[in-house]
């Protein structure tokens, strides 16, 4: 019997649909990514299901929406225990070290990963990168082989990497590069194993810092000249929480930083992609690349994803994220899917292209694309609509109409993206287009009814976009749940 397939999954934080030089951004060289788009299928509409990485990151595990797992903000506190690092006298590369941090918090205890699932199956599962859902030390989920970096973040060239449970601050190191050495490594190993293997290869870049020292001086070099002229050059948005770009020498450096990083992981994925061939994996093996979430770098004069303004915003450049996925002799290479989906239809999608369709748990919002894979057509009943949340913040978008909704206040917005696809004009409060605004709402509002837990429901949480201290709702066991607003 034919082995089941390998699984190659590499995630990176912070890159929009639109950073890659094959999604149409000329001047970005990303020749590995390119390869893997060649040699399989790019989707132009993927949506991550909300725009920060924590619960972005817990939807594409759990398959659940984040008012269903209860991670509403990014990890601010409950990664690492505090007072064990600090007896022990460790070194802390943050400039605030781990002030927020109490106790470790598994913030996905109880729940089903699709790790878990292929675990229980005899995959082995590998983790090479970032975690940011709590306890980073302790693996979980189905993951036997476990490296990360102690928070959400780290300085690119002084991380802190939770090895066999230890932290250990690499100076000098650029994570990047480390990430990629230490997925290397495991693929020697699994390679070697008769089951089949998940290789999960969470890259930090390109989220910020973006200043010159941060990065590979070649590559800070190799965008010192650019323009970057397919980027919006316009005045900063009224809501931005990053402090004014517009007319400075700030939009160069963030840019050129930016690119820098990806080019710079794009490098490594290369270095993944050629370990495949050389150890004849590549047919076996299907590869995915994709991001947490979407990022705004000038679009809507905007430097940040959701929480890049106050309140958050949902512009497409933060809600959509690239997605190619490579399988030789099942994926016709170099095609390109214009079909709508969203995070939650990952789950499904692996589990069907591993065997475990029928180990799908009930109650879940996605559906399997596996179908497009092979040319055919997505198994749908009624129009395509994706829907995001951040909080009290939610959208509900098609291909015609995107509506967003501030629960309880608003402000809310309207775009109809047939005429208005850079969502420019906000309609929302003209006559002509309240019976269009209430029945998206009503389609919104009961979906989220359909898939929220009551006792976890985003609207009702004060999610301020400056992350999250402990688990929300019912469970919350400290009254600053959040941190404040722009911190």
């Amino acid at each position: 019997m034919r082995k089941k397939p390998n699984i190659l999954f590499i995630l990176t934080d912070d890159q929009g649909a639109w950073a890659m030089h094959c999604s149409g951004t000329p001047e970005l060289y990303t020749p590995n990514l390119d390869r893997i788009a060649a040699s399989g299928m790019r989707f132009d509409n993927f949506f991550c299901a909300s725009p920060v990485c924590s619960p972005a990151r817990a939807s594409l595990l759990t398959g659940k929406i984040p008012s269903g797992h209860g991670v509403l903000d990014w990890i601010r506190s409950g990664s690492v225990d505090a007072e064990k690092f600090a007896a022990q006298g460790k070194e802390n590369p943050y400039a605030d070290g781990y002030k927020n941090e109490r106790k470790p918090i598994a913030y996905l205890d109880g729940q089903t990963a699709y790790t878990d699932i292929l675990a229980e199956d005899g995959y082995h599962c590998a983790l090479a990168g970032k975690w940011h859902l709590g306890d980073s030390v302790t693996p979980q989920h189905g993951f036997e082989k476990w490296y990360t970096i102690g928070l959400g973040g780290c300085c690119y060239y002084h991380p802190d990497i939770v090895d066999h449970g230890e932290i250990t601050v690499e100076h000098g190191k650029y994570v990047t590069e480390l990430f990629a050495d230490k997925a290397l490594d495991y693929l020697d190993e699994l390679a070697k194993e008769e089951e089949p293997f998940y290789l999960a290869v969470n890259f930090t870049a390109p989220h910020a810092p973006w200043g010159k020292e941060h990065h590979p001086a070649k590559w800070i070099d190799f965008y010192e000249d650019c323009d970057f002229a397919s980027i919006p050059d316009i005045p900063d948005h009224p809501d931005l929480l990053t402090g004014p770009v517009y007319g400075t020498e700030k939009r160069k450096e963030n840019l050129r930083g930016y690119f820098a990083a990806v080019s710079a992981m794009d490098e490594q994925v290369g270095r993944l992609l050629d370990a495949l061939e050389e150890k004849h994996l590549t047919e076996d093996t299907i590869v995915i690349f994709s991001a947490d979430n979407g990022m705004s770098m000038g679009q809507h004069g905007i430097w940040g994803k959701g929480n890049g303004t106050f309140p958050m915003n949902m512009y497409d450049s933060a809600v959509k994220v690239p997605f190619l996925i490579s399988w030789p002799c099942h994926i016709a290479p170099g095609s390109v899917c214009c079909e709508i989906m969203s995070a939650y239809d990952l789950f499904p999608t692996l589990l069907e292209l591993t065997g475990l369709s029928d180990r799908f748990p009930e109650g879940l919002p996605g559906k399997s694309f596996s179908s497009l894979l092979t040319g055919g057509e997505q198994e749908r009943t009624g129009e395509i609509v994706v829907f995001d949340e951040y909080g009290p913040v939610r959208m509900i978008r098609n291909r015609e109409w995107k509506y967003i909704h501030r629960y309880p206040y608003g402000t809310h917005e309207l775009y109809h993206l047939t005429d208005d696809p850079g969502e420019t004009e906000n309609l929302f409060g003209l006559p002509e287009y309240e019976a269009k605004v209430l029945e998206l709402k009503k389609q919104m509002e009961t979906w989220f009814l359909k898939y929220a837990d009551p006792a976890i429901d985003g609207v009702r949480e004060g999610v301020t976009g400056s992350g999250q201290l402990c688990r929300p709702g019912l469970y919350a066991v400290r009254t600053d749940v959040y941190g404040p607003v722009g911190t």
